[in-house]
């Protein structure tokens, strides 16, 4: 039995399927799909939106949406019948400027009703949008994981803020060694279809699946190196 199957998976890198994120979720959605999830991928590259202009029309004026009249209204319709939202991206500055605004039109999505959590002011989805849960998968090209935290910081801020589970990220940094025929490449590959699984199995990730992922695949000195002759 299924814990929650519809995924709506947002990969913001402007490479799409051809760049490492797209290459890290090939695994991570065919696993989804195995345990029997409906999984449908979207690129904010490909979409005609436009930046949010910050007057909280969608907070203030009662009609609960979006006035701006463009590509997102389509993605308002589809995020409300998601349970599990997956936001997939490379680590830019921080993020890619599709991604970034794709994430701040998602306050229209959002209930203004505060409540105080923890000691931090939170608000809630609107309650004809159906996400429940919010996932990472985030690459990098330098060696170590702490330089993917800004990023997974803004994906779990949001989860946090809408008052959903964050149940964790995906975190492979140089991925681009992680296209090398290895056998440990090859392992933490079936790793990421595995934890594709137990999202639509569990709703969650296990813990010691996702530092196996992101564990290191050379030492910092041999991949400082390698870096350093690819842009001499």
């Amino acid at each position: 039995m299924t814990y929650l199957v519809k995924v709506t998976v947002i990969n913001g890198s402007p490479r799409k399927q051809k760049g490492y994120s797209g290459f890290i979720l090939k695994p991570f959605i065919n696993g989804m799909k195995k345990a029997g999830g409906t999984i449908n991928v979207y690129y904010p590259s490909e979409m005609k939106i436009k930046p949010c202009i910050g007057n909280l029309d969608c907070w203030e004026s009662g009609n609960k949406e979006c006035i701006i009249n463009d590509g997102m209204q389509e993605m308002y319709s589809i995020l409300k019948e998601t349970d599990i939202l997956a936001l997939a991206s490379p680590v830019y500055i921080p993020l890619p400027s599709k991604m970034q605004i794709f994430i701040n039109r998602l306050c229209a999505l959002l209930n203004p009703k505060t409540k105080f959590i923890k000691g931090r002011t939170r608000v809630s989805f609107r309650e004809n949008v159906k996400i429940s849960k919010i996932l990472g998968l985030i690459t990098g090209g330098w060696w170590e994981i702490e330089n993917l935290d800004t990023v997974q910081t803004i994906f779990k801020e949001f989860a946090n803020i809408a008052s959903v589970e964050f149940i964790g990220a995906i975190l492979r940094p140089h991925t681009w060694l992680l296209k090398e025929n290895t056998q440990k490449n090859k392992e933490i590959l079936d790793k990421i279809e595995s934890l594709g699984k137990q999202v639509i199995k569990s709703g969650q990730m296990d813990k010691k699946d996702l530092d196996f992922v992101s564990q290191p695949l050379t030492t910092e000195p041999e991949l400082r190196k390698m870096l350093n002759k690819m842009h001499s």
